[in-house]
């Protein structure tokens, strides 16, 4: 009988097991059959008040080969004659923020949401990590920069880096300043050896405030340091603690989950694998593909000059790229005309948290060439 009533449980768990089983995978083909709903991986154009694409707007998602890795961005614009302005994201792409947070440049400028080799709509297995450097990226902006200039027939465009693209953007544009008009600078990068030691020290007297004793384990475990820089295992918790505090993407952003990885599922405008290939790429590259480099270089004393105008724009509360050292660098850099622009509700993308601030310098100070409305000149 204890025979039986053993091969009885064992059956009774295998049904279970198996009922278990099929509720997971229904669960996955419902999930996938809403993403694909989501997906249709077409731009979403402008419309006007009849419901019509808007006459003269431009609204594309194309690929072109750059270098000789086909290579895929946004393009948008309510005016194609508008100047034209190549956004270079950070650690990975996104554009797709922009649905939630709408930054209104593209009525000011033909937007380009360009999504570099390695991450995004750009992404590749077969690029190898390793080659994909500063240097590359760099030739990569100035090639980009360059089909930009005949297809929209522009002597110079602007260029606008945010968090990891302002090591990329203000290194090309201080290398090829005949190509551009100006350089935006969103949470830009300085030293950010020392920015992650001001906020890895920032976060540790936060917990402990907090009494999150297990964040305060954690960080103690990890620290970051001059000396040896920072451990992998701070990288690891490092987005989760900077969101769950405010100072990450945004100020209101307290989850990566809930603020980065379910809206870029949201968007309609990638395909489902487009969506896969972006986090792909960046489970692949971690906080930034050229994170190592960023790490090893002090900007402050790569580049001391530019030959055109620069404009930074910095959140009060953002520690992903500290506004403190951003102030520092620009103190120092030498620029025919400056300006600094201190956001006071905003962490590291103020120009998704506080867009019409951000719209009335463009309009006022940086389409005009001038630094009337800088808190810093």
């Amino acid at each position: 009988m204890k025979r039986f009533s053993n091969i009885s449980i064992i059956q009774k768990g295998g049904r279970i097991m198996l009922i278990i089983f099929s509720f997971l995978l229904v669960c996955i083909l419902i999930l996938s059959g809403v993403l694909l709903v989501y997906s249709p991986g077409k731009a979403k154009p402008f419309l006007d008040e009849s419901g019509k694409p808007l006459a003269g707007s431009i609204s594309e998602k194309i690929f072109i080969d750059i270098n000789g890795v086909r290579q895929g961005m946004f393009i948008k614009s309510k005016n194609s004659d508008n100047p034209v302005l190549l956004y270079l994201h950070g650690g990975m792409p996104d554009y797709f923020l922009s649905e939630k947070y709408p930054t209104g440049l593209e009525d000011y400028f033909t937007m380009v949401w360009w999504e570099q080799r390695g991450s995004g709509l750009s992404y590749s297995k077969a690029i190898p990590t390793g080659t994909v450097t500063p240097e590359q990226i760099i030739s990569d902006t100035k090639e980009v920069t360059d089909y930009l200039r005949k297809r929209f027939g522009k002597e110079k465009i602007y260029l606008m880096g945010h968090s990891g693209g302002t090591f990329i953007g203000i290194q090309t544009a201080a290398i090829y300043p005949e190509l551009y008009i100006a350089y935006l600078g969103v949470a830009q990068i300085s030293n950010q050896l020392q920015s992650e030691k001001l906020a890895y020290d920032f976060m540790l007297g936060q917990f402990r405030d907090k009494g999150d004793l297990k964040m305060v384990k954690k960080l103690e475990a990890s620290p970051v340091t001059l000396a040896n820089g920072t451990p992998p295992a701070y990288a690891a918790i490092r987005d989760v603690a900077m969101h769950s505090l405010g100072i990450g993407t945004t100020h209101d952003m307290t989850s990566v989950i809930s603020g980065i990885f379910f809206p870029s599922l949201k968007c309609r405008e990638y395909t489902f694998s487009e969506k896969i290939n972006m986090w792909v790429g960046k489970s692949r590259t971690g906080i930034s593909i050229v994170w190592t480099d960023v790490m090893a270089t002090d900007l402050s004393e790569k580049v001391t000059e530019l030959k055109i105008p620069v404009y930074l724009f910095e959140g009060a509360y953002d520690y992903t790229c500290s506004s403190a050292e951003a102030k520092s660098y620009f103190e120092k850099l030498k620029a025919p005309v400056k300006g600094f622009y201190l956001f006071e509700k905003s962490a590291h993308s103020p120009f998704f948290e506080e867009p019409d601030k951000m719209q009335k310098i463009v309009r006022e100070d940086v389409l005009e060439g001038v630094n009337n409305l800088a808190d810093i000149k």
